[in-house]
Formats: C-alpha cells, structure tokens, sequence
C-alpha cells in the first residue's frame, strides 16, 4: 500500500508503517495543484490540517483505503461521503486528551492566581501582593460540554481539586460517576462557575457558545475554550466580558485563526486585541494538545489503529 505523508507527524507513525511493508512517500513540501495531483493513486492518506478533503477531492482517489488524522479534528474531511466510498477514517484523540485536559488546568489556575500579571508586574520592579489575591477551584462548579477524550480526561485530573464536576454530552448517557454528575445543558448554564468546551467542530456546533448561550447561563462564570476556534462566537465572548457576565476567559483556540491554525486572519484584529488587553484573559496559540509526549502519542495511536485494520499482508 502507498502511504502519503501530506502534513508532518512524528516519524514513529513513519517508521511502523515502513517496519510492516508500507510505501511511505513524504510529500510535505508539496502545496496546490501540484499536491492534489499526488494523492489520487495514494492507498493512504497521513494528514493534519493542512489540505482539506471535501467529495470533489475525495471521489477522484479510487485507490484510497484510508485517511488517518493526527489529532482529533475531522472538520477538514468529508467523513459521510469517505464512509459511503468504504474509506476507513482513523484520528487519534487519545493521543493528546493529556495534553489538553493538563492545559486547561494550567489556564485556570494561571487566571485564577494572576500568575500572568504578577510574573508581568514584578519584571518591572512592581510588588503587589493584595491585588493578586487568588481564588480557589476548590468548591466551584464545573461545567464540561462534551465528555469524549479530553472532556474524561479533565474532569478525571479535576476531580483532585475538590470541585463539583457537572459533564453534559448530547450523544452520551449513563457516563456518570462517583466523581462527575451527568446532566442537561440547562442544569450547566444554571449551576456552573467554570464552563468549558470539548466538543468537536461541525455544522452543529457552529457559535456553539453564542449571545443566546450567554443569555442562558444564571451566573457570573468563567469561559474555557480548547475545541475549535468557532464552536465560540468571539462577539459574544467581548459582550460577556463586558457586561462582567464572563468572569474571565482561558482560550487556546480562535475563530479568526487561519484553516490551517498557523496564522491569524488579519480582519479580525479589533477583537483579537481586545482581548489581548484584558487582565482577566489567557490566550495561547492553539497549543493545548501541543506536547512533547503528545506529538509521539498522536503517531504512535494512528499506527495501532492502521496495523489493526491493515495487516502487514494486505501492506
């Protein structure tokens, strides 16, 4: 079988498929036309997010067995029409929900201490100790929207910290434990300090977290975004924050970044700096499943789950 690498992945992913008599072509300097042309003979696809594969691309790849996605995003693939052609679809969220469940703790408790600002003030010869008093986790409620890979392994690294742990998903049911509570939407708006996302991106959850979401929600909280740029109406975060209704934010993820998640798109600068000046917003650049460990787990999964389907034989 020919394998191509169209976006880079650790070389474990690489070195298993060559190991079991895989064609492994690297095609990562490939862009445009020219890429497209490349990958209508592949028998197997090794991408990120770096070309999208839509029905137009997809029915003129009639060797193609499958597609494998490091990471857990498939927005970028038309997985109905890859499934009606028999094409196996392979991503990897377990091989970051660490990464991203450990970020957020990292975000919350980086807002929550002042950590940022207290770090910014005393490089510059500033000491204030009553003004970067720091709340606790302990006590709060927190809500989770969506209790896949990264929504479990939050709420498992939380449950340490003494909080109250609410997990809603809406294709899941019996999931609760002596640790997490299984609720409705409506009981996170209504309870929730802390509510953070881990759904994935499609059509569904598009501004997921919209003005009617904030509207809907009885207290002052805290926002949390490690999803997908767009399951958050950034409008309606700027208004929460205005209205103090947002406590604060902890985004790694935006909108107005680039299809790819390497850039920002410039149009949306006005509000991308207003965040950036508030004190009581972390940012960081789409990196939440972004680790050493992670970036080996992510390959190292799609090859068990490629091995398992595709045996050395039928390589």
């Amino acid at each position: 079988m020919k394998i191509l690498f169209i976006d880079t992945v650790h070389p474990i992913l690489w070195d298993r498929l060559k190991a079991h008599n895989f064609k492994c072509i690297d095609i990562t300097n490939l862009t445009g036309d020219e890429l497209l042309n490349s990958i209508y003979t592949a028998h197997g696809l090794v991408i990120r997010s770096k070309i999208t594969l839509d029905k137009t691309v997809l029915e003129k790849c009639e060797n193609l067995k499958f597609i494998a996605r490091s990471g857990s995003g498939l927005e970028n693939i038309d997985v109905e029409f890859a499934n009606a052609k028999g094409v196996k679809i392979f991503n990897s969220p377990e091989g970051n929900r660490t990464a991203v469940a450990e970020h957020v703790i990292g975000m919350l408790l980086s807002l929550f201490n002042n950590l940022k600002q207290g770090d910014e003030e005393i490089k510059q010869g500033i000491w204030r100790r009553e003004e970067n008093r720091g709340i606790e986790i302990e006590g709060k409620t927190i809500g989770i929207i969506g209790y896949g890979n990264t929504g479990m392994a939050l709420a498992k690294r939380l449950s340490s910290f003494d909080c109250n742990i609410l997990a809603y998903d809406k294709y899941k049911t019996n999931f609760g434990s002596a640790t997490v509570k299984e609720v409705s939407l409506n009981e996170i708006q209504g309870e929730a300090d802390i509510i953070s996302f881990h759904v994935p991106y499609n059509p569904e959850t598009y501004y997921y977290f919209d003005d009617s979401f904030l509207n809907s929600v009885k207290k002052k909280f805290f926002l949390v975004n490690t999803s997908r740029g767009k399951v958050v109406d950034t409008k309606a975060v700027i208004d929460g924050l205005k209205s103090k209704k947002i406590l604060g934010a902890c985004i790694d993820v935006l909108e107005f970044e680039s299809s790819s998640f390497e850039k920002i798109n410039p149009g949306f600068k006005r509000s991308l700096n207003f965040l950036r000046n508030q004190e009581n917003v972390i940012l960081s650049p789409h990196v939440a499943g972004w680790t050493v460990e992670s970036y080996f787990k992510l390959s190292n999964v799609l090859a068990d789950k490629i091995l398992a389907q595709f045996s050395a034989s039928k390589a």
